[in-house]
């Protein structure tokens, strides 16, 4: 009978710490990512590591560490100094949706929009979605375009998809 019920217990412990790594948030995935340590290290400077911890649920289209270098030189560190903390939680929140929009709701909201989705960000600000070369392309206020490289990084409070570039707010 003790065997059992060790037995029982290691399987219930195994069980238990597998539900606890399907059960990372936002933040985590993108932690777990060698390709987001500029966006990682962006968020913690904004301030908006609880925010992105939180219930949600949130669409982030996540700009990998190559997106990042695409920046004019010397932007990325500039806007992680202490004084830029407005300017860059602008940028950030501009690469956030309220509500999970996975890669088929992110198409069905394309189609049904004749081609193009305007989403709104938790910033305020609009990005539209099309498609483009079989990608989903994301276009910010300003313009300029990034595809979707990855979709579908599930969290326990949203899903990630990641881009080529940082969208830029007006």
């Amino acid at each position: 009978m003790k065997k059992i019920i060790a037995g029982l217990f290691v399987f219930v412990a195994v069980l238990s710490t597998k539900a606890n790594a399907q059960q990372k948030d936002i933040v985590d995935v993108a932690a777990g990512s060698p390709a987001h340590t500029t966006l990682v290290a962006a968020v913690k400077a904004a301030g908006l590591v609880e925010t992105l911890k939180g219930k949600g649920p949130f669409t982030v289209f996540a700009p990998t560490n190559d997106a990042f270098g695409k920046l004019p030189a010397g932007t990325v560190e500039t806007l992680l100094k202490p004084e830029n903390k407005a300017a860059l939680t602008g940028i950030l929140t501009y690469h956030v949706v309220a509500g999970k929009l996975d890669a088929k709701a992110v198409g069905a909201a394309i189609k049904a929009g004749g081609g193009k989705a305007e989403l709104t960000t938790v910033a305020g600000g609009k990005l539209t979605a099309s498609v483009e070369n079989g990608k989903v392309k994301i276009t910010d206020a300003k313009g300029n375009s990034a595809y979707v490289t990855a979709a579908d990084l599930n969290a326990s409070n949203g899903v990630i998809h990641v881009i080529d570039s940082v969208l830029l707010p007006k």
